[in-house]
């Protein structure tokens, strides 16, 4: 990833909502997000927005955890609120997660993988108050965000008690294979070598079910690089489902248009991938 790929995917995603605006369920607008403070970093508070399913009384309900894009760079969790009110809409707890954005000088994405892991820990501390079943409990990021939901798993914390291993992972155009990703290697300022935080180098038996959604001619995050992943994961002998697009590269943007520009999903591919997405969730019992 550059300097040129993060300015248009901030542009595309906060047009996002609008371009899927017709695979989400018109009730979805009338649930509001309440917002916590799941945090506190370098002075500064981390905040999470929460979404519940309306008429809930007292049920536990499955969670999934949204973790938005940008190239750990730039990016904040309103981009994923459209996705939030559908899964709340489909009787999950959304949660839409902000973490901390590398600045090139003093926060890197090391930074941001420890926040996402603390998302998860706190959504488990406080499973009986947000009414969530800490034991059924996703992830998912796309692109960068691919990487952090990824990381949770691959990567997890281990000095609390509490585990920060999401139960499932919901990927789509993932940076989960990092060797030759100059861009993540700027963001780290030398404080940790790339191969040591590439998720693909690091998979193991007993990670979550996994799907991952992938454009075939997609040039940010490679279907070469993500099929590794998956490649991986299946041996050890995890379940992973890829899904792979043909005629679409990142985030689904058709192959006659540079997708190193600003993304323009294709609207029907943009809506298959969210039935899988809700199909695989529904398999693993989280959406009735």
């Amino acid at each position: 990833m550059n300097v040129k790929i993060l300015l248009i995917l901030s542009a595309f995603f906060l047009c996002l909502p609008v371009a899927c605006k017709q695979d989400i369920p018109k009730t979805t607008a009338d649930i509001q997000p309440v917002e916590h403070i799941y945090a506190v970093k370098d002075s500064s508070s981390l905040h999470v927005f929460v979404f519940t399913p309306t008429d809930t009384g007292k049920e536990k309900h499955p969670a999934i955890a949204l973790i938005h894009g940008g190239g750990w760079a730039i990016g904040e969790p309103s981009w994923t609120f459209w996705q939030a009110r559908h899964f709340a809409e489909l009787g999950m707890v959304a949660v839409a997660a902000q973490y901390r954005l590398s600045d090139q000088k003093n926060i890197t994405p090391l930074e941001a993988m420890a926040d996402t892991r603390d998302v998860i820990l706190w959504m488990r501390a406080n499973a009986d108050s947000l009414q969530i079943d800490p034991d059924k409990i996703a992830a998912y990021g796309w692109s960068a965000g691919g990487h952090l939901a990824a990381s949770t798993a691959v990567f997890p914390d281990t000095a609390c008690s509490i585990t920060s291993i999401p139960n499932a992972l919901v990927l789509v155009s993932p940076a989960v294979t990092l060797a030759k990703d100059n861009w993540f290697k700027q963001m780290l300022l030398n404080r940790a070598e790339v191969a040591s935080l590439s998720p693909d180098q690091h998979v193991r038996a007993g990670l979550p079910p996994t799907i991952i959604l992938q454009g075939r001619t997609d040039t940010v995050t490679p279907l070469s690089e993500v099929q590794k992943f998956a490649d991986n994961l299946a041996a050890c002998g995890n379940r992973c489902e890829l899904i792979v697009y043909n005629g679409v590269g990142h985030m689904f943007t058709p192959s006659s248009i540079p997708d190193y520009n600003q993304p323009q999903p294709d609207p029907a591919i943009q809506a298959d991938a969210n039935t899988k997405i809700d199909l695989f969730l529904k398999d693993l019992g989280y959406i009735k």
